[in-house]
This record gives C-alpha cells, structure tokens and sequence, in this order.
C-alpha cells in the first residue's frame, strides 16, 4: 500500500516577498508548514540577503516551475565601487580596492557590453557544480578552482541613481541563470575600479512584481488558518507566457490520462507551439499543438 502524503494538497502560488537574511529554501519551508501543503518549490534562488520577489508553488504549481524560471526577471541593486569582495556582495572579505572613481557618464558608456546574449562567469561563492562539488563549497575551503563562463540573455541593464561616488543603483532585467554578483564584479572591472553588490531584490519575477507579495511576517500571522489561502494565485498563473487553448470534453479526459486529445483552435496558434489546455476554466496539461491535437508533457490534476 503506497503511502499517503502529509499535509494537505494545497495547488497554487504564494508569492512572496523575501526578507533579508533568510535563505530561499527556508521560505519554501515556511510557507509549505504555514499552509500545510503536502508539495511545495520555487522559480529562482534568491541570495539570502537578496530581498524582492521569490514565487513558491505549491502541490500541482510545482509542475509550471520551468515556466516561471525561464521568464524574464528585473533586479535593482547598488553597487559599491572601489572595492571588489571574495564573495562579489558586500558580506565578502575585501580583497582589492581602488582610488579611482568613474564619472557617471563613463558608467552608462558601460552598460551595453553587459545587454545582450553575453557570457558570464558566476561568483566562486555560488551554487554551480564543479565535478559534483557545489562551488560555494570549494570556496569556503581554499580550492583552487575555475568555473567556466556562462550564456545569460539580459534584456536591458539601465543606470537609476548615483547616490554618491561609491555608490551607483542600476536596474537589469535579464533570463536564466542571471548573477547580478557577477555584472557588478564585471562592470567594476571594466571600469577599472572594482565593485561589488552592496544591496539586491528582484522587483518582479515573470507576471509578478514585488508589491504582490506576502511578507514573512503576514505568514507567520496567518499560518495555518484558512486567511492564507486567500493569496493563492492560480496554478495558470505560472503559464503566463505560454498561449491558452480549450480541450473538448472527450479531449480533456485523453489529456489527463496522458494521451494526444483534442482542442479548440485558438488565434495565433501554430503547429507545433507549446501551449497549455484548459477545461472548464481549470489547467489540464502542458503540450505540443499539432493539428486540433495537444501532445501533453505535463498532465495536472486540479
């Protein structure tokens, strides 16, 4: 006899905005005990002093978690010049400093070498794998070890503020895999004056921005009460950026058994896009469209 899970089976996303000083994995735990849920993930590691939007899915969610990492995330941050850290943020040891100081036109001439599909090296004091070893790790024993660069898409990279010479707050909004540890290490070395992350927090995340979450705190009030589930988002909310098309009844059933079944055609839809089907107003799978047909990927069970 299979075992039966513990909690309840909670389906949705809680989003969340992260305090400093606690880790994304502990907001995952938080929120999975405040509301019982039997399953619970995230779209993103956010740095644990790193603030600002960290999405937490939950039971059938966790299936559109690919979805919402892929998408496009904005983060502001300030960037202290004039010193670089073996962490690349300010809770590092300094291991170089300069006297030089770039004006702000000499910073924004910068930017566009970081804008575009670049490469980039992640800070030693990351999660990357290096031969099965996580890189923080290494780090933290004096390996010596190199990690390889990286492509990374950043859609835009924009100067805010100069709040003084050693402070400059820009703005990226970047996909995948993004280290904006490593844009300011980077910008400070062509700048030739080092730098590093003083402060960071993901304004928005995909459909999400910061002002829609839920601090830690409000869970902490609202843990284990019905008051929580009243800042689910929905399931589909995590295919935001995929198109929508609806199953026929008899298509809806195939699709939640896993098999090709049939859906309406919608605008814009073509032979093999992926999509997502829905039935009565609920998400039914994630699949390929070919010809009035959704080959799924993922089946949900809502």
């Amino acid at each position: 006899m299979a075992r039966r899970k513990k909690g309840r089976a909670v389906h949705g996303w809680l989003v969340v905005d992260k305090p400093a000083g606690m880790t994304s994995t502990a907001v995952v735990n938080k929120v999975r005990w405040a509301m019982d849920a039997q399953k619970a993930g995230h779209a993103g590691t956010l740095d644990p002093e790193a603030t600002g939007v960290l999405a937490v899915a939950l039971g059938e969610a966790t299936k559109t978690v690919p979805f919402i990492t892929e998408a496009l995330k904005c983060y502001r941050f300030s960037v202290r010049l004039g010193q670089a850290t073996n962490t690349d943020d300010a809770e590092g040891e300094v291991i170089s400093e300069s006297i030089e100081r770039p004006t702000d036109a000499e910073i924004e001439s910068a930017l566009p070498q970081f804008v575009g599909d670049i490469m980039q090296v992640p800070p030693k004091f990351s999660a990357v794998k290096i031969d099965g070893e996580r890189a923080y790790k290494l780090a933290r024993d004096d390996e010596d070890f190199a990690i390889a660069a990286r492509p990374l898409y950043v859609d835009e990279l924009t100067f805010i503020e100069r709040r003084d010479d050693d402070h400059v707050i820009l703005e990226m909004v970047c996909g995948k895999g993004g280290y904006v540890r490593a844009i300011a290490r980077d910008l400070g070395a062509a700048l030739g004056c080092y730098g590093h992350v003083e402060w960071l927090r993901r304004e928005w995340s995909g459909p999400w921005d910061a002002e829609d979450g839920i601090s830690v705190a409000e869970i902490d009030e609202m843990a284990k009460t019905e008051a929580l589930d009243a800042y689910l988002h929905p399931v589909e909310e995590g295919l935001s950026d995929l198109d929508e098309v609806r199953c026929t009844p008899e298509g809806a059933m195939k699709l939640r058994n896993g098999n090709p079944g049939m859906v309406y055609p919608a605008d814009g839809v073509e032979y093999g896009d992926e999509v997502w089907a829905s039935f009565e107003g609920k998400p039914v799978a994630v699949g390929v469209y070919k010809s009035g047909e959704l080959h799924p990927n993922r089946v949900f069970n809502l």
